[in-house]
């Protein structure tokens, strides 16, 4: 949309460039207008404005009532809705034998009201301090974690579990295994403890997943 101004300013331009001895049809070209345009432009005594935007349209035959998007809005707020996403409510809803709207039209009523986030189980986003542990000395944090190791045949891993100490840098335990189990951790975990002979009970021992992942445990 080209504002009065600019639009009283682009025909004095082409009306110098005129005079100069250009022609008009390429005077619009440079400009990026069509010669018509030109002509409706110097139509009025002066140019109007682009109009278009206090237009008054009529709403679409198809727009929903004010009452269509309260039915969206409970329908997604049921308990057994409240944590799907449209592109499973609407199939489910088709499966009973109703029809409210399409999955589009259900996302721009969500967005019109605040509801297409943190609905039923999702929450806020938090932010969460980074976890940092730190030691002065032998045992009293240890750093664990899982590393695959090629097997004898192509698509067969054996399973290195391997606890590191921190501030010695110590392997304090490590066995192999054919698979991934919650239980030879555990094991390797209770007999590095006996193996160094830790005193957990004066100090707890930090077990910290090396890889990042959310596995510490305090023994």
């Amino acid at each position: 949309m080209i504002s009065v101004p600019d639009r009283q300013q682009a025909i004095s331009l082409i009306e110098e460039a005129v005079l100069a001895g250009a022609r008009e049809h390429k005077a619009c070209q440079e400009i990026g207008i069509s010669q018509r345009t030109l002509q409706r432009w110097r139509k009025p005594k002066s140019p109007q404005g682009d109009l278009r935007p206090q237009t008054k349209r009529k709403p679409p035959a198809h727009k929903l009532s004010t009452f269509e998007e309260q039915q969206i809005i409970e329908t997604i707020n049921q308990p057994k809705f409240k944590s799907l996403p449209p592109s499973q409510i609407v199939p489910r809803l088709a499966d009973e034998g109703i029809y409210l709207a399409s999955e589009s039209t259900f996302y721009r009523v969500m967005h019109k009201y605040q509801q297409q986030h943190h609905r039923g189980r999702s929450t806020k986003p938090s932010v969460k301090t980074i976890t940092s542990h730190s030691a002065t000395e032998s045992n009293q944090v240890w750093m664990w974690d899982i590393t695959w190791l090629p097997g004898p045949a192509k698509g067969m891993f054996f399973y290195l579990y391997l606890i590191l100490d921190l501030f010695s840098r110590k392997v304090v335990g490590w066995e192999i295994w054919e698979e991934e189990s919650a239980e030879y951790a555990s094991q390797l975990v209770r007999r590095a403890v006996l193996s160094e002979q830790c005193s957990i009970r004066d100090q707890p021992l930090v077990l910290h997943s090396d890889n990042g992942s959310p596995m510490k445990q305090r023994y």
